[in-house]
């Protein structure tokens, strides 16, 4: 093997310099987005404002991420270093935009000026970074390991899932070791050092040379005539059962760490959240590396589904949330939910390209995947807010422990998320049709 590469190249022709190291430094960086949770309060108390005023940060995020992959696909297509480099000039510049304006919300404590510039730096701009940046290595990835498609796009989306886990206990540490003003410190900081992996990956990021971009008219179709080589009711139904599971994940991800409380684990909300996030990271490189070994890609949507219907139904039924707190039985039901949406909610992302791919083929594949990603900007707007509204007027809150919960507004976000399952499970059996992987 080593022979073998030496005699092609040496590192200029290997697939794990070329694609998965580059891809991994990309996702790793840009999916520390997630880790919102953990300094959102941070902001809101330094800046002077609610925490719902400030979490509209995120939903602007991910809401430009589907949004810039959607419109941004065929710059990717046509040149993944032009599109890596904008990822990594726009999430550093993001990054650091959001830390100088929490610190002038700082030394003007209740400033509009501070919050609208941090909707546009983490939100308009960031999300910008996120979109390309996500979406760069993956063709790359598909061209690099033809035949293990579904492993290579597992593993670089695993690194976007797992950016939180790793980065989460650094974040928390440079918040309390930063001392005052740590909050913008830390964003300052990490611009600096996510620009630097980026950029090393924008440099190492290639297209293997056997491969060709098609050139006439004839080869170079649009995305959407290519969409219409098949049924459009079966894009409808892969868009939709994608956004669905990403709804259904953040509806239930953004309560989660209520729900541990709400079971009597406030002591553990830490550990319980970082063992979630491994989930959400072992989903995307599990279901889609399953998705390899099947004649149609489309089971491991089947079998996500199925999974997450069966367990939100059992705890529906038991109202194990509700009654989890001291009972053990429906305590371990609560936990395994978490971490098979989780799992599930990263196995959705890291299957669509190599099911899109399946389906129109590897043309068009950057802009036919970032036009689907729309359907996580909409779910970005509408899971967490979704689940929020539904909290705030069904039930009461509680304490458990002393913490204030609300059980009976947490167990209806899973009935509302039930129907949702459901609804893509049909999708899924009925709309998307099998495709040969030869496509």
């Amino acid at each position: 093997m080593e022979n073998t590469t030496k005699k092609s190249g040496g590192w200029r022709t290997n697939k794990w310099i070329r694609a998965a190291i580059p891809a991994l430094l990309l996702h790793c960086s840009i999916g520390t987005v997630y880790c919102w949770s953990i300094f959102s309060q941070d902001i809101a108390d330094y800046i002077g404002f609610s925490k719902g005023a400030t979490e509209w940060a995120f939903s602007f995020a991910i809401f430009f991420l589907g949004m810039s992959a959607a419109f941004l696909g065929n710059i990717v297509e046509k040149d993944i270093h032009k599109s890596s480099l904008i990822a990594s000039i726009c999430f550093a510049v993001g990054m650091a935009g959001t830390g100088a304006f929490i610190w002038y919300g700082g030394q003007n404590k209740g400033s509009v000026i501070a919050l609208i510039g941090i909707y546009l730096c983490y939100g308009l701009i960031m999300g910008i970074g996120l979109g390309t940046g996500y979406l760069s290595p993956v063709k790359t990835l598909m061209l690099w390991f033809k035949d293990n498609k579904g492993l290579a796009t597992g593993l670089a989306v695993a690194g976007f899932g797992a950016a939180k886990a790793i980065a989460s206990p650094i974040m928390q540490a440079m918040l309390e070791g930063l001392g005052k003003g740590g909050i913008y410190k830390m964003f300052l900081i990490l611009a600096a050092v996510y620009f630097v992996m980026m950029f090393v990956g924008h440099l190492l990021l290639k297209k293997p040379s056997d491969w060709h971009e098609p050139q006439n008219a004839e080869e170079k179709k649009s995305s959407l005539s290519v969409i219409k080589m098949r049924p459009m009711s079966n894009y409808i139904g892969i868009w939709l059962m994608f956004y669905i599971n990403i709804t259904c994940g953040l509806m239930l991800i953004s309560q989660e760490k209520y729900i541990i409380k709400c079971i009597g684990l406030a002591g553990v909300v830490g550990i319980v959240s970082t063992v979630s996030a491994i989930f959400n990271a072992g989903g995307r490189l599990g279901f889609s590396t399953l998705g390899d070994k099947m004649k149609d890609r489309n089971s491991v949507y089947k079998l996500i589904f199925a999974l997450s219907i069966t367990l939100t139904a059992i705890v529906v039924v038991t109202g194990g949330i509700a009654k989890g707190a001291g009972n053990t039985a429906l305590t371990i039901l609560v936990l395994a939910l978490i971490m098979i949406v989780n799992a599930g909610y990263g196995g959705g992302f890291s299957n669509v390209p190599t099911l899109l791919s399946d389906h129109y083929g590897m043309s068009n594949i950057s802009a036919i995947h970032g036009i689907t990603l729309s359907a996580w900007a909409f779910a970005g707007l509408t899971g967490n807010q979704l689940a929020s509204w539904i909290v705030s007027h069904f039930g009461k809150e509680i304490k458990v422990d002393g913490n204030l919960v609300n059980p009976v507004g947490y167990q209806t976000v899973l009935y509302v998320a039930l129907g949702l399952y459901v609804v893509a499970m049909l999708l899924c059996l009925f709309l998307v049709k099998p495709a040969k992987k030869e496509n």
